[in-house]
């Protein structure tokens, strides 16, 4: 998962960057408010987790020069001002939930998750395809009740595959959603990813084809 994270506390940065890097999300992370609303034009991120206190711009006017430029990806704040009035304002300029600080990592972990199924049109943490289900929350895959052992980049995929189905995602997509831009190997680990991955799921399945090549594009 691909997470913008605009917040100019160092100390506060560094720690939650730690608490989503435990859970293998890559995290993007500026101080500036203008640097965010960039990044968050140009790039495909999952989720932008954003504080109203910046030092070049307030929080409120990134949130909605964001959204004024058509930017749809979903944003939680974070932030220390705990008023109605904060809240209300936050979610009236286009934000998708407001959390207040300090909070708890589990609870960061199971609202941006929450926020992302909804994003791409899951309400539940599980997606089910066939007799195949993938559990967002638990990590977990299974075919036809039976537990299938995936590595962590196998699951990754498989989960990216799950939360945009229907839609065709090339190999930059994916090396994108694995590694985040950082130490990319070459486009064709993504073939041997695939492989593998089908490999586990026809033996699990019986036969069963669960990912489909769309040639000179990727996969769905």
């Amino acid at each position: 998962m691909r997470v913008l994270l605009i917040e100019d506390d160092s100390a506060t940065a560094q720690s939650i960057e730690l608490m989503l890097k435990s859970e293998s999300f890559n995290v993007y992370t500026t101080d500036l408010g203008e640097e965010g609303v960039d990044l968050g034009k140009l790039y495909d991120y999952d989720i932008i987790l954003l504080d109203l206190n910046l030092p070049d711009m307030s929080g409120y006017e990134v949130l909605r020069t964001l959204r004024l430029s058509k930017v749809k990806t979903p944003i939680l704040i974070l932030s220390g001002m705990a008023g109605i009035e904060d809240k209300v304002r936050g979610l009236g300029f286009g934000a998708d939930d407001y959390m207040t600080k300090p909070f708890h990592k589990d609870e960061l972990v199971a609202r941006i998750h929450a926020i992302v199924r909804r994003s791409k049109g899951h309400a539940q943490s599980v997606i089910t395809t066939g007799d195949l289900v993938v559990n967002l929350d638990a990590k977990t895959v299974e075919v036809g009740g039976q537990r299938v052992h995936l590595t962590g980049k196998e699951y990754q995929m498989l989960e990216l595959l799950s939360l945009r189905k229907g839609t065709t995602l090339t190999k930059e997509m994916f090396l994108n959603h694995l590694y985040g831009g950082m130490d990319e190997p070459e486009l064709k680990i993504i073939d041997v990813f695939i492989c593998k991955l089908r490999k586990k799921l026809d033996a699990a399945s019986g036969g069963q084809n669960y990912i489909e090549t769309v040639w000179g594009r990727g996969y769905v």
